[in-house]
């Protein structure tokens, strides 16, 4: 999934997009609030992490804008504002969850893979199809009762095609969702991931819809 991280504190911010690059997500990080709706016009996010207290812009405002215009990119704004007036109006303004500073990297995970979920209309975090389960909060795979090694990339991957297995997934979307600004992307990427899974799971884990994408195939 990629993210975009509205965080004005370098420190924090830069700990935040280690982090989350390690639990392997594509984050870009910007500082103001011009910068982050620039960043929201021009590219399609699964979550956006919002701090209130931006500059340029506030971290309201740009969610109100947002909303207008009937994005519905789920947001968490994460600040160091605690009173519950300040939650309310975040959250009454479109938020969809709300996480104060300072918090532990395992809590934000869990709250965006619950908002994430929520999102696609699941109950449980765990995505399985056929014989094939994977659990995100684990970063665990499995086929049959088989575990999986993949790396970190692959297996965002399967979360991007399994969250929605009836879904084609074009390979310019699959690049936009697993790269952030600073990654360089070989032309064959996505190729070559699919190829390493497909050798890992099987030839008919992923299916090719040739002149339109990938799609998770059922595994008996």
């Amino acid at each position: 999934m990629r993210i975009l991280l509205g965080e004005d504190d370098p420190l924090i911010g830069n700990g935040l997009q280690q982090g989350l690059q390690t639990a392997g997500f594509a984050v870009d990080w910007t500082t103001d609030g011009d910068a982050a709706a620039l960043a929201l016009n021009t590219t399609s996010y699964g979550l956006v992490l919002l701090d209130l207290g931006l500059p340029k812009q506030d971290g309201l405002t740009l969610l109100a804008r947002l909303r207008a215009r009937n994005v519905d990119t789920p947001v968490i704004i994460i600040t160091a504002r605690d009173a519950v007036p300040e939650r309310v109006a975040g959250l009454d303004g479109g938020a969809d969850d709300y996480i104060v500073k300072p918090f532990a990297l395992d809590e934000l995970l869990a709250r965006m893979r619950v908002v994430h979920r929520r999102q696609a209309g699941r109950a449980k975090s765990t995505l399985q199809v056929g014989a094939l389960r994977l659990e995100p909060a684990q970063h665990r795979l499995w086929l049959h009762d088989d575990e999986i090694s993949v790396t970190s990339r692959e297996f965002a991957l399967l979360v991007e095609l399994m969250h929605y297995p009836a879904v084609i997934v074009s390979r310019e979307q699959l690049e936009e969702r697993l790269y952030g600004w600073n990654e360089e992307i070989e032309s064959n990427a996505i190729q070559v991931h699919v190829h390493n899974l497909r050798r890992k799971l099987g030839a008919g884990a992923i299916r090719t819809v040739r002149g339109v994408g990938y799609q998770i195939g059922e595994i008996a």
